[in-house]
């Protein structure tokens, strides 16, 4: 295969633009399903042409309608749409290759009457014994070569009711030239192209003629898939030139990868788009990513929505290398969405909408948003304020800078200091505990640590205060008392110590 350059602008004529997504229902839909078709559907609309969607349901034994429902309710949870599809009906119906199966036989016949196709009878053990031939002569080992059986006997296999596949006719040497729209002119030997089933013995199509008699009956101008599909073209565009239809453009999208550079798969990385839905990911983030994956925006700019991506769209700008989904940098910029497009409002609204309550953490929505990369963050970070006692160990309070003995003695005149607590209020209990701090000589921060570990149950929560104020009173303290517990206590005389430095505290505040 070769490449050079094209200067072809995009338009295979001038009839109206119109692309295409053509998923399979065969399971949970995937990531590189949306990223196909938010690029058809970004080309259509930067042409005023239209989106359309068709199921390509050929493989039965696998097809579900409910992979079906999954795929629709997917894309459009996304924010995509389509003018025409199986859902919203249009002038090119129906839109399941299911329900087009006449015409598929119909096509297959017609190339057959024309020389260019044929049954083919070949049983499996007949095929395997053409590949191995055409290896040990050095030849590409597909099925390819002596396949066709002479007229009068397919007449006789025919009427006694063999099966068959209809197979079309490839060219055995020569070159097949593939203009496409980023890789320039793409050259593939006929010889490495094999003799392609059109029509399965089942009587169902396969993808290659579906594919092609679909996309010319509904008028699909350009054809913009995913580059797997390159070794594919010469066989769709030898049966674009037997049936005499015009061409339409193709366009081979970079596929999406792993970190390690391989093709994005499960095995590797989360695929599924129902998963970054229910991870708490932004539809807006995913597509802002997904549009990301090759392709920029003029300025650079990392965060933009469909319309701002549909507005400055150039398929141009799509570079071939391989571009690497990475699910760290995705929840990178669904944080960037969260904190730069929600407001503490709608912030709860869109949480509430994903599915989980919160009504009762009002309070701290504010300092919530900022903190979450996804939704699915809120739930362990704020496990806490519905908790009991926290399930900390001695290992949880360690600290370079404060010891277990001094803060053991802190912990205790902050917890005497909340006993006496009349406002509980976060401004109040800040100003308490920062004036014990101060009496204490030891550094705000470092004073907190063991408060954060013992209400909160990690340091690098919000505002503790704000946290306190929640839990209120008896839970607080509650939690303080199981901290000291925890650490081993006071012995009796650190206690006299610890009641002594109270009595001071009290002292210098009644002064």
């Amino acid at each position: 295969m070769t490449t050079t350059e094209n200067s072809a602008n995009g338009g295979a004529s001038s009839r109206r633009v119109r692309t295409r997504i053509a998923p399979s229902p065969t399971g949970d839909p995937h990531v590189g399903t949306a990223y196909i078709a938010l690029f058809n559907l970004c080309f259509a609309r930067q042409h005023g042409g239209d989106f359309i969607l068709r199921i390509e349901d050929t493989d039965q034994a696998r097809s579900t309608p409910e992979s079906e429902a999954l795929i629709l309710e997917s894309l459009r949870w996304l924010g995509l749409s389509w003018a025409e599809g199986p859902d919203v009906g249009g002038p090119h119906a129906p839109y399941r290759q299911s329900e087009r199966g006449d015409r598929y036989r119909k096509y297959a016949e017609q190339l057959i009457e024309s020389g260019h196709a044929f049954y083919c009878f070949r049983t499996s053990e007949e095929l395997d014994q053409i590949r191995e031939e055409r290896k040990a002569a050095g030849l590409n080992p597909g099925i390819k070569g002596d396949l066709e059986l002479p007229k009068d006997e397919v007449e006789r296999r025919l009427a006694a009711g063999d099966p068959y596949v209809v197979r079309m006719k490839v060219p055995d040497e020569g070159v097949c030239v593939i203009d496409d729209m980023l890789r320039g002119t793409i050259e593939i030997e006929w010889s490495q192209v094999d003799c392609q089933i059109l029509l399965k013995s089942d009587g169902m199509p396969t993808y290659h003629l579906a594919n092609v008699v679909d996309d010319h009956e509904m008028e699909i101008s350009h054809v913009i898939r995913g580059e797997e599909w390159i070794s594919s073209a010469p066989k769709h565009k030898l049966l674009y030139d037997y049936f005499g239809w015009e061409l339409p453009s193709f366009c081979h999208m970079p596929l999406l990868r792993n970190e390690d550079k391989t093709k994005l798969s499960k095995r590797k990385n989360p695929v599924s788009i129902r998963y970054f839905e229910r991870l708490g990911i932004l539809p807006e983030t995913l597509l802002n990513f997904l549009g990301r994956m090759g392709w920029s925006m003029p300025d650079e700019r990392e965060r933009f929505d469909l319309a701002t991506m549909i507005e400055h769209f150039d398929i141009k700008r799509v570079s071939l290398g391989g571009p690497v989904f990475s699910v760290e940098k995705l929840l990178w910029l669904n944080g960037v969405w969260i904190r730069e497009s929600l407001d503490d409002a709608s912030f709860a609204e869109r949480v509430e909408q994903w599915g989980y309550p919160m009504r009762h953490l009002e309070p701290v929505v504010n300092h919530i948003r900022t903190r979450v990369s996804a939704f699915s963050d809120i739930a362990p970070m704020t496990t806490f304020l519905f908790a009991g006692e926290l399930p900390l160990t001695p290992a949880d309070f360690e600290h370079s800078k404060f010891s277990p003995e001094d803060m053991v003695s802190a912990l205790q005149l902050t917890s005497w200091t909340l006993d006496a607590q009349q406002f509980w209020d976060k401004d109040a209990l800040f100003a308490a505990l920062k004036s014990l701090a101060a009496h204490l000589d030891v550094k705000l921060g470092v004073f907190m640590f063991p408060v954060f570990v013992s209400v909160a149950g990690t340091s690098q929560s919000w505002s503790i205060v704000d946290s306190m104020e929640m839990l209120g009173p008896d839970m607080t303290r509650a939690r303080l008392r199981s901290a000291i517990k925890i650490l081993g206590g006071l012995s009796k005389k650190k206690l006299k110590q610890a009641e002594k430095d109270y009595a001071e505290f009290l002292a210098k505040k009644s002064e």
